[in-house]
């Protein structure tokens, strides 16, 4: 006869957290986000120095490369340097014909959550009475004890 097999587990290292991502097909889109943050890196530092600290690669669609920046001035200045940034994706190893760039605001410093804490959306003093006033009600009903049957 055979031998059970035991339930019990070995104790296995459990794995961190980016390696269990980039294992599995789940992370996809992180390794592509890695790989746009690394051709942004490569391909910025060949930019005009003023432009480089203004704009970001978005996306590559095949040869099409996409742009974000942060104003329609940065727009234009990084639409001058177009074939000078399309030469650069060449000698990286892509084949960009197109480039694409998009106005975007830049993405805040603060969260709009904490800004709006005590600003127009914050409670007047009646509410916030009324509110305690409902909790104290609450905290102070007594509990009946239980009939045993």
């Amino acid at each position: 006869m055979s031998e059970p097999k035991s339930s019990v587990r070995p104790a296995s290292v459990p794995k961190p957290a980016l390696d269990a991502v980039m294992a599995d097909k789940s992370g996809n889109p992180l390794r592509r986000a890695l790989w746009l943050d690394a051709l942004d890196r490569q391909l910025r530092p060949q930019l005009p120095p003023p432009l480089r600290s203004r704009c970001r690669l978005a996306n590559v669609d095949g040869e099409h490369l996409v742009f974000l920046v942060e104003s329609p001035v940065w727009h234009a200045k990084l639409r001058l340097a177009e074939a000078q940034l399309l030469d650069a994706a060449r000698s990286i190893g892509l084949k960009a014909t197109k480039v694409t760039i998009k106005t975007a605001s830049p993405t805040p410093t603060r969260s709009p959550a904490l800004d709006n804490r005590n600003g127009p959306h914050a409670v007047s003093a009646a509410t916030h009475k009324g509110l305690r006033d409902a909790l104290a009600c609450l905290q102070d009903v007594p509990s009946k004890p239980k009939k045993r049957s």
